[in-house]
């Protein structure tokens, strides 16, 4: 019997799958890279999956895994895209560790590889998130795009006694070596693999650069805006002890499995809430629930100090962040154009040595919501990515550095900057299905095509189009509706923390 043209079969190492067409793209959705994690697999290592007789239809998403809120729901909004938090679906036969495939070409094209790694402060997101549709990108730039689903929340990042930490990234390199061996025959070339990410995913990127059981697996990597937070074993194991606390059962994987996956992401979200009222409890830089855990296992070190050891030198990164990143979060809390600055203050004296005094020498004339985003800002994800790019050049790689300052709005409120998350809709060309502008102007849709021109040059020949990144002129290319290259033009802000080096986050003393 002939193969429907509208009904593209891919033979996988496990199976055959069916997808569909789209606009001249062929899409596969809901194809399981590894059995589900759910009954004995529960808080486990993923496990290969099993292989299936015929051909498995892979034209819908696979469920998501149990979605927790991060702080408030305004501010859990702000961080990820508009869709996600919501309910998850019943864990089906494919459980939550599904991938999707974008391809524009199936068979011999052997096209370069982009596997994009959702955000969501580790606790929300999908695959399935109209922004990150990847129809476009693929079919636009010649390019195969694969997204997967993997565990969030305490079933991905939680530390329990008896389970491995880090099961979020596992799933992540579990993926990334399905896409290995599999994505050939859907016209895609293996040893050109990118990985990338945003905000949590960028932070999974980082840390997958130092994961020893991804070696090899992918050749170049993206960071956009990678969030500063990863934990020690130490601060993960108390936060670990404080979600079962809350849900009623021991901090052991036999006791979290003992209740179901809502109820930990539920107790997940009840720790983030207070961690929120009470933030000096857990320390002055805990201000998650769960973050990757440097284990010394498989995260053995931080990203920075295993990028400085040359660890990842032969892997190729591109970095970057919005201008300003905090105004996302601002928006979403009601805080633009207005705040005390006495709050202000007690940030400043949280996160700085001197109480804010050379913020407030270096920037005379800002106004305490702008001093209060610049500090956010700075220390949440501008100086640990400039640390980040810093240390793999040290170590003996290449790094490009970009920056985004187009200036656009976000829930409906225009802004002075460009705020976290607004580099999304700009690399897979969906204006529109997140919080970030309107309909976009020709000068937009422009932006979006050089951004995705970069990236997928990146993607093809690890060259995104301008001069790679050294220490000591740091040449960036921001992009804007007017772009420009030249040195890193953050230089004042990264003095003021001459003095940090970013790292495993220690629980508190006492």
């Amino acid at each position: 019997m002939a193969v429907n043209p509208s009904r593209p079969e891919v033979a996988t190492s496990r199976g055959a799958v069916r997808g569909t067409v789209e606009s001249g793209v062929h899409v596969f959705r809901g194809i399981p890279f590894a059995q589900p994690p759910v009954g004995a697999l529960r808080l486990a290592a993923p496990e290969p999956v099993l292989p299936w007789d015929g051909v498995r239809d892979a034209d819908t998403f696979g469920p998501s895994a149990p979605q927790s809120q991060m702080l408030s729901q305004a501010q859990a909004d702000a961080a990820a895209p508009e869709g996600s938090g919501g309910a998850p679906a019943e864990a089906d036969d494919r459980g939550w560790l599904t991938l999707n495939v974008w391809t524009p070409d199936l068979g011999a094209a052997r096209l370069p590889v982009m596997v994009w790694i959702y955000g969501g402060g580790y606790t929300q997101g999908s695959g399935d998130e109209p922004m990150y549709d990847g129809a476009r990108l693929a079919g636009e730039n010649g390019v195969v795009v694969v997204n997967m689903n993997y565990r969030v929340g305490a079933e991905g990042f939680g530390v329990f006694a008896g389970a491995p930490a880090n099961r979020g990234l596992l799933d992540q390199a579990a993926a990334l070596a399905w896409v290995r061996e599999n994505i050939e025959p859907f016209g895609g070339d293996p040893d050109r693999v990118t990985v990338f990410g945003e905000s949590a995913g960028a932070g999974s990127v980082a840390a997958l650069l130092a994961v020893p059981r991804a070696q090899g697996l992918f050749r170049r990597a993206i960071v956009q805006s990678m969030p500063s937070h990863y934990y020690s074993l130490d601060l993960a194991e108390g936060l670990g002890r404080g979600m079962a606390g809350l849900a009623g059962v021991p901090a052991t994987a036999a006791g979290v499995a003992s209740i179901g996956p809502q109820a930990i992401a539920d107790a997940t979200t009840a720790l983030a809430r207070q961690m929120a009222a009470d933030p000096g409890r857990w320390g002055a830089e805990a201000m998650r629930a769960v973050s990757p855990v440097v284990d010394g296992d498989v995260l053995p070190r931080s990203p920075w100090e295993a990028l400085a050891a040359g660890q990842a030198r032969d892997v190729t990164v591109l970095g970057g962040h919005t201008s300003h990143e905090w105004l996302t979060i601002m928006a979403a809390s009601g805080q633009l154009g207005g705040m005390d600055d006495t709050v202000v203050q007690a940030e400043f004296d949280r996160l700085t040595p001197d109480g804010g005094k050379a913020y407030r020498a270096a920037f005379p004339d800002a106004q305490p919501w702008q001093l209060f985003e610049k500090l956010l800002t700075d220390w949440a994800f501008r100086v640990p990515l400039v640390q980040l790019l810093d240390a793999h050049v040290a170590g003996g790689g290449t790094a490009y550095a970009y920056e985004l300052a187009w200036k656009t709005s976000v829930f409906g409120r225009p802004l002075e900057g460009s705020p976290h998350g607004a580099d999304v809709p700009l690399v897979f060309n969906t204006f529109g299905a997140g919080p970030f502008g309107g309909e976009p102007t020709q000068e937009e849709k422009d932006l979006s095509a050089r951004m995705r021109t970069a990236w997928t040059s990146f993607a093809a020949v690890g060259d995104p189009g301008w001069a790679a990144y050294g220490t000591q002129d740091r040449i960036t290319q921001v992009f804007d509706l007017k772009d420009s290259v030249g040195p890193y033009t953050g230089q004042r802000n990264l003095g003021l923390w001459a003095h940090k080096a970013f790292g495993a986050v220690p629980a508190p003393k006492g």
